[in-house]
């Protein structure tokens, strides 16, 4: 039986249930084990759960919040709230009880959903300031006092006590969706000043599921193991909508922590992640080698090199050496072989976004039979703009742009290379933010370009090179600019950097703070007769700072000398949500940075300013 392409959330996770009949839907960890939940048991409930919402009194267009880690839940309580023409506005798990209150009060939320008790204290703190919230569920059976907390399974008992009264409730609401109606309000993570409502249609969602499809290869087959939260688009279309549509499995992880370890469990053939996690497998990969010493360091390092010549002139399309091509099977045998088990054993490919992806980090994953997909997106455009695919793929950019959706480069004098703001248009564009008709029209222009504030350019072959954030630019007193992220990524691919972030704006150049990576700086120390009981002497040492010194030389050397990294200071604690240093998809909060190391920043330039005095 064929299907029409699907108008809207509801009517795509419909027709997956009905084509599909997927027996492992979702999978979630429980009692030790992996669980799965089968598809045609899943719709029942978010049936029912709609009725539920509907004898509640949630109508059409009202905004029911989200306020949960990834687990099956979210997604069932997404459903929900969509079958009932609702629009879902989800909300970061990291966020403090005041930005909750913020997001609540804005968007004008008569329900909220919510996981555990935690979740549920900070809500219960901020209860009585959010007046137009009514009713929160929680997903976990956690009781309370208060008569407008229900659980989500006393919300199915009630929509099944409705459903008999009134049968046909949930169905006529699903008809009255149409695609061009807002489906969610998703809340930037606010790096600068109060996060915005950005408003996407079903349409947003449903085209750049369909066209992202036509890029990624996707099978019924596949499972896929979500673990980057789901209130950011790129979780939540490529991980989930994708997903669905396609007839995949979704497992949750059990958080961040243990996402090697489920891998190993659930033994996934796809993920979606932004680059921090490749760089810390990739980094554990040659902390292990570096620690085994003699024989297999010499291994490692080895099929790095063998594999990164190979990947570069596989995708080059150049032909392989023979003596190239022994080596390389010779070092997969060896070396790459344990890369694949290490992740699971079944992994196809892993998608890539939300922030550049060092090439050399792509190059040796490529080189392990797991190529990562690089791809570039937004909030604001569904998010999915472009994406390497295996028959287009080039390292360093983020591929070609997916089908109905334009691209162009708005040329900036300043920047050399055809260098310039990126602007999008196509179905995948937001409505706007939620009440703020002026900061749309700053970015959304009357006939449909959107301002994405990204700098890059587009090669002679179709490909999208990011260099930077409009707003991240540093420019130096002498009127250089310089793009911070190539050359923090360039710092992390180092097994003694954890995180790097380069600051100079409006000096006369640029510098970097440096996270260590303690472990690997403390058996540096160890091994050249360093002390290492207390850190900021360790750290403050002639060998860490030599150590340091010429990771530095190294970045520098093949570099302009506006561009060059000057000075680093070494910071002890890692940067964290918790600490407000990043936001929940681990993206820098440089202003945030900059304000709370600014002593340390100072320190950089103190000898330039004691010669201008």
């Amino acid at each position: 039986m064929t299907h029409p392409q699907p108008r809207t959330i509801p009517e795509l996770f419909l027709q997956a249930v009905e084509r599909h009949d997927n027996p492992a839907f979702m999978r979630y960890k429980a009692g030790g084990e992996f669980a799965s939940i089968p598809a045609r048991e899943f719709r029942k409930e978010v049936e029912l759960a709609a009725f539920g919402l509907i004898e509640l009194g949630v109508q059409h267009g009202d905004r029911v919040a989200l306020l949960s880690e990834n687990r099956p839940g979210w997604a069932f309580a997404d459903l929900a709230t969509l079958s009932v023409g609702a629009w879902s506005v989800p909300i970061y798990t990291s966020l403090m009880p005041d930005e909750i209150a913020y997001i609540l009060n804005d968007c004008g939320a008569v329900a909220c959903f919510v996981s555990t008790a935690e979740q549920l204290a900070k809500l219960d703190a901020i209860r009585a300031r959010c007046p137009a919230l009514k009713h929160v569920i929680t997903l976990e059976p956690i009781e309370s006092s208060d008569p407008s907390t229900m659980t989500a399974r006393s919300l199915l008992e009630q929509g099944q006590a409705f459903r008999s009264k009134s049968p046909g409730l949930v169905e006529q609401r699903l008809a009255a969706i149409e695609p061009e109606h807002t489906a969610s309000i998703l809340y930037t993570s606010g790096t600068t000043g109060e996060p915005k409502g950005v408003m996407l249609s079903h349409n947003n969602f449903i085209t750049n599921v369909i066209d992202g499809l036509k890029s990624l290869v996707i099978l019924t087959t596949d499972t896929n193991l979500s673990f980057l939260p789901l209130s950011h688009s790129f979780e939540r279309t490529a991980g989930y909508y994708i997903m669905m549509h396609a007839g995949s499995s979704i497992a949750y992880a059990e958080s961040v922590d243990t996402v090697v370890d489920n891998m190993a469990e659930v033994q996934p053939t796809v993920m979606t992640s932004v680059p921090r996690l490749y760089e810390k497998l990739y980094a554990g990969v040659l902390q292990k080698a570096t620690e085994a010493g003699g024989l297999k360091k010499q291994l490692v390092f080895w099929a790095r090199r063998i594999g990164i010549d190979y990947a570069e002139k596989r995708v080059a399309g150049e032909r392989i050496p023979a003596h190239l091509a022994l080596q390389y099977r010779i070092a997969d045998r060896l070396v790459f072989s344990k890369i694949r088990q290490l992740v699971g054993g079944r992994m196809r490919f892993f998608v890539s976004g939300g922030a550049p992806l060092a090439p050399v980090i792509a190059k040796f994953f490529y080189a392990a039979g797991i190529p990562i997909l690089e791809g570039y997106g937004l909030t604001a455009t569904s998010p999915v703009i472009s994406v390497n695919t295996f028959g287009a793929i080039r390292f360093g950019t983020v591929g070609k742009v997916i089908e109905n959706v334009e691209v162009k480069i708005e040329p900036d004098p300043d920047r050399p290379g055809g260098e310039g703001e990126i602007l999008v248009r196509g179905p995948n564009v937001m409505q706007g933010y939620y009440n703020l008709p002026e900061k749309t029209a700053e970015v959304l222009s009357p006939d449909g370009w959107f301002r994405t504030g990204d700098i890059g350019f587009i090669d002679d072959d179709g490909f999208i090179a990011i260099t930077d954030r409009k707003k991240d630019l540093i420019k130096t007193s002498g009127g250089k600019f310089i793009a911070p992220q190539p050359l923090e990524n360039d710092l992390k691919t180092s097994r003694y950097v954890s995180q790097a972030v380069v600051v100079g704006n409006r000096r006369k150049y640029a510098s970097v703070l440096i996270v260590p990576n303690m472990d690997t700086v403390v058996r540096y120390c160890r091994e050249h007769d360093v002390a290492t009981d207390d850190t900021g002497t360790m750290l403050e040492s002639r060998e860490v700072q030599a150590l340091f010194d010429e990771l530095l030389e190294k970045i520098n050397r093949d570099a302009p000398s506006y561009q060059t990294l000057k000075k680093f200071c070494l910071v002890r604690e890692d940067f964290t949500i918790a600490a407000g240093e990043l936001t929940p998809t681990l993206k820098v909060k440089r202003r945030v940075i900059e304000e709370k190391y600014g002593h340390l920043i100072d320190t950089m330039y103190e000898q330039d300013v004691a010669l201008t005095e």
